[in-house]
């Protein structure tokens, strides 16, 4: 019986490392610097990297936990320690809310919240609606985690006459440190690969967002991505003076709609 336990073991692993190492095979041959510290190339191109990716994740994970992390440590440690609370009743199940609503509707909140009000379109409602995720999964594992913490080493705490406050910064947050780091790199793992509340973040790739919510915010003037200038409502104007050259020299180069 183990022998056969053993080959179901080995058929349901070998398609995973086959394709470990056919990535390895492949793929460790175009690990350099440049992968790490270029753009990508134009597509057919030999070379590029993945620079604008890492920084971007990096920014939007960083915005992320600077809305996220707080709320969802104090949160939790909240909800921990004074679990007849009345407050803590309403926080913990707007958390298992929140764990269920689907990503999407993250974004749709972020676009509303940041992209409408700024007039533009950042990386800070993208970390807004990255942070907003982030927040319910920290909160309820800073929770689990601190109530882990023996109840004996609060009340010894507090024979010795040390505020309440004090007990859980000096006492319980050290003790439960690791655990509750374990949670915040797992949310962060969590949110690093979402990309549905980032999809709010185009202007022409989102006409049935700007049509669901009756409306669409007016950009600023600006270049665009093909070197045209795009007016207050994301239409595009003319090339601008730098991109006047370059299709002198390549009539073939992208021409948009002009207005």
């Amino acid at each position: 019986m183990s022998f056969v336990s053993f080959l179901c073991t080995v058929a349901v692993l070998a398609p995973l490392f086959l394709i470990l190492a056919f990535l390895a095979r492949t793929g460790l041959g175009a690990l350099n610097w440049d992968f790490f510290t270029k753009i990508p190339g134009a597509a057919g191109e030999a070379g590029g990297g993945m620079a604008n990716a890492i920084a971007g994740t990096v920014v939007l994970i960083g915005l992320a936990g600077l809305l996220g992390v707080p709320l969802g440590v104090l949160g939790g440690l909240y909800m921990a320690e004074y679990p007849n609370a009345r407050l803590t009743t309403l926080a913990r199940f707007t958390a298992d809310v929140m764990n269920g609503v689907p990503s999407i509707v993250m974004g749709l909140f972020a676009y509303v919240l940041v992209v409408l009000p700024l007039r533009h379109f950042s990386a800070l409602s993208g970390g807004v609606a990255l942070g907003v995720m982030l927040v319910p999964t920290v909160m309820r594992t800073t929770e689990e985690i601190v109530r882990l913490v023996p109840q004996s080493f609060r009340e010894a705490s507090l024979a010795l006459g040390i505020p309440q406050w004090k007990t859980i910064l000096r006492v319980v947050v050290p003790t439960a440190a690791a655990g509750i780091v374990t949670g915040i790199m797992v949310g962060m793992a969590r949110i690093a690969g979402e990309t549905a509340p980032l999809q709010q973040g185009d202007d022409r790739r989102g006409e049935a967002l700007h049509r669901l919510l009756g409306a669409r915010p007016q950009l600023d003037a600006g270049e665009d991505r093909d070197g045209e200038q795009i007016g207050l409502g994301g239409d595009r104007v003319g090339p601008c003076e730098g991109d006047l050259e370059h299709r002198a020299s390549n009539p073939r180069a992208g021409s948009g709609r002009q207005v």
